[in-house]
């Protein structure tokens, strides 16, 4: 730390931070035994990504100079040409990180084949996540009626569930006593996230996380509205006329995603 920090008040911070005690979830209180950073610490993202910064990114850059690398935080990508170059590097970073008292993920660390038109290798891996997306061949279909095979990506299942999880966990479809623009305000700033940052890589695949939400919405105006009388088809056909009448309403509607 010495060598990026020259504040002495700021390293006696940094100390006191590491030495803290830790209160688990039992409410015992566990010392720090002078390795590592306590995990959820206010300062152990930034001290995690300084010493990553050193035990992998400057190795790479001084062995493998031509070699493509992308991390954040300890999940990180490295691009190959072939399988035999994917190999060695992957034997030589395993043996870089237990030089540095850290070991790869048994079950995440993994060679894959970026599968495309083109290229026909089978028996290796062809998929894998990375930030909330999913890196696999995808099939594009071309407006002149032929298709071809690309290696992209897109949403997730994981990120997918994720966010159902959220949805329901908030239980608004218990929340008569609010009106829809309540809901409205509840919802905005969670579907804003979702699409800037899902919809810029694929608007269809956030469409099955509309589809879930539409349904507690109708859930909601089910047991808001007795008048319905448990109508699953009248609950749908009114939301209908909302989401024309008030297009703007949910930040969804507004950027084009309607009701299937």
């Amino acid at each position: 730390m010495e060598r990026h920090v020259s504040e002495k008040w700021v390293l006696l911070y940094i100390k006191r931070w590491l030495e803290a005690p830790v209160i688990l979830e039992d409410g015992t209180m566990k010392t720090p035994n002078g390795k590592g950073t306590p995990q959820g610490g206010v300062i152990s993202p930034l001290l995690a990504n300084l010493y990553l910064h050193y035990c992998v990114d400057k190795w790479l850059k001084k062995y493998y100079p031509t070699v493509r690398m992308v991390r954040y935080a300890d999940d990180l990508i490295i691009h190959s040409s072939s399988n035999k170059e994917a190999m060695n590097i992957l034997t030589a970073l395993k043996s870089r990180l237990e030089e540095c008292d850290l070991k790869a993920h048994p079950e995440k660390t993994k060679i894959v084949y970026c599968k495309k038109d083109g290229r026909n290798l089978n028996g290796y891996p062809v998929q894998f996540d990375f930030l909330g997306l999913s890196f696999q061949p995808i099939r594009f279909r071309l407006r002149s009626g032929g298709s071809f095979l690309q290696f992209d990506c897109k949403m997730s299942r994981k990120s997918k569930v994720r966010i159902t999880g959220e949805l329901r966990e908030l239980a608004f479809h218990n929340k008569t006593q609010r009106g829809i623009q309540d809901l409205a305000k509840l919802l905005n700033p969670k579907i804003r996230g979702w699409i800037q940052y899902y919809g810029k890589i694929s608007r269809r695949s956030l469409q099955p996380v509309f589809y879930y939400l539409h349904n507690r919405m109708i859930r909601w105006i089910l047991n808001k509205y007795k008048r319905f009388k448990g109508s699953k088809v009248k609950a749908a056909k009114w939301l209908r006329q909302v989401t024309i009448g008030y297009p703007n309403l949910f930040y969804h509607w507004e950027m084009g995603y309607k009701m299937v």
